[in-house]
C-alpha cells in the first residue's frame, strides 16, 4: 500500500510552523493531542526541518533559554513521499527509531505526518 492512500490520517497530523515561530508557540502547537512532530517551513513553504516534542524538552533542560526554532529543529529530515510503500516507510521509521515521519511532496512541500502507530495499524489490517 502506498502512503498516498493514508492521506486522511497523515494530513490530520500535519502541523506546519514557520522558522520564525517562538519555542512557546511551537510548544502550544505540539501540545495538541495526536501531534508529535511539527514540520518547520521556510517562507517559501518548503520544509526546512522538523521539531519534535523531544527537541523542545531538550531546550527546556538547556541553560541557554534564548534558542530559536532554527537552532532547535532537526535539519536532517527523514521523510517519505506519497508514492512510497507503507512497509518501506515503516522500516525506515524503525531503523531510525522515530515515531513520526513527514510526508513531503515535490519541492519538499509538507503534505502530512505518518505516525508509526497508524502505519502498524494499517499493516496489520
Amino acid at each position: 500500500m502506498r502512503i498516498e492512500k493514508l492521506y486522511p490520517m497523515t494530513s490530520a497530523r500535519l502541523m506546519v510552523i514557520n522558522v520564525a515561530t517562538t519555542p512557546q508557540s511551537a510548544a502550544r502547537t505540539l501540545s495538541n493531542p495526536g501531534i508529535g512532530l511539527a514540520v518547520v517551513s521556510e517562507t517559501s513553504g518548503n520544509a526546512a526541518g522538523v521539531l519534535s516534542k523531544s527537541d523542545l524538552i531538550r531546550h527546556l533542560t538547556d541553560i541557554e533559554q534564548n534558542a530559536s526554532i532554527e537552532t532547535l529543529m532537526s535539519r536532517n529530515i527523514i521523510f517519505c513521499s506519497p508514492a512510497d510503500e507503507l512497509q518501506a516507510a515503516w522500516q525506515v521509521m524503525v531503523e531510525h527509531r522515530i515515531q513520526n515521519m513527514p510526508v513531503l511532496g515535490a519541492d519538499a512541500k509538507p503534505l502530512g505526518v505518518l505516525d508509526i502507530r497508524d502505519a502498524l495499524k494499517v499493516l496489520f489490517e
